[in-house]
């Protein structure tokens, strides 16, 4: 049976003041599928994923959610249609409480039945192991703590795309083992499109990769052939 295509870009390209960031992106991405998205640093990463979030324009292409063309939607409405985010730079609201932030993101997505609200608020903070700290105030948490709670403000909306970009940056040894277990668990409900460095992770985790290198597709494929693949190595591996 063919593969469901949950998000699909097509020549998708942004130029800054004639420079291309992202030059003419292929892109398929089927519904239950673990990938991760790697490259070397200004490889036009965080510039494709914010194009298919609708943070950002694209210059050329297209992009389609489930079939439905939905380039130069704005973000919010990108948002209902099923796709949650976390990005480099946290976004939680530090003087609420854990349990706050969570709740307003399940509040959006799910209305304003309070017992379902709290139910999904609990369950994902002990899925990111912050089920102890409920009425901890987000400012008071450590970086790496702040972005597992804005992960678990992403499960909340329960989506049907989960993008998380650079999502152990900041998480000690231990957390990202842990976050790897997640990871591996939200599979399991939603597709996963994961922007990631470190490498242990991104094998360890992903069901297939993408490879940009300069604002191109380098190469694509599962762990063992992108591990082996020579101009991967040679541009981003560094063992070519």
């Amino acid at each position: 049976m063919a593969a469901v295509m949950l998000l699909e870009a097509a020549g998708l390209s942004k130029s800054f003041g004639g420079l291309d960031a992202v030059c003419a992106v292929d892109f398929k991405l089927p519904q239950g599928q673990i990938r991760a998205l790697i490259g070397p640093n200004g490889a036009g990463k965080s510039t494709f994923v914010g194009m298919l979030c609708g943070r950002i324009p694209a210059s050329k292409g297209e992009i389609s959610f489930e079939g439905q063309r939905i380039t130069g939607w704005p973000a919010h409405r990108r948002i209902r249609l099923g796709m949650a985010y976390t990005f480099q730079i946290t976004s939680v609201f530090g003087a609420l409480s854990l349990f706050e932030n969570v709740a307003l993101a399940a509040r959006r997505a799910h209305g304003g039945k309070a017992a379902k609200v709290d139910g999904i608020t609990k369950e994902v903070l002990e899925r990111v192991g912050l089920a102890d700290r409920l009425q901890q105030q987000a400012r008071d948490l450590s970086y790496g703590h702040q972005r597992l709670l804005e992960i678990a403000m992403g499960l909340a909306q329960t989506p049907r795309l989960f993008i998380l970009d650079e999502p152990t940056q900041g998480l000690a040894e231990n957390e990202v083992e842990s976050f790897k277990t997640l990871i591996r668990t939200l599979g399991q409900d939603t597709t996963v499109l994961l922007i990631e460095h470190n490498m242990d992770v991104v094998m360890e985790t992903a069901d297939y990769i993408t490879v940009l290198d300069q604002g191109r597709t380098l190469a694509e494929g599962p762990p063992e052939a992108i591990r082996q693949n020579d101009a991967v190595q040679a541009a981003y591996l560094g063992t070519g």
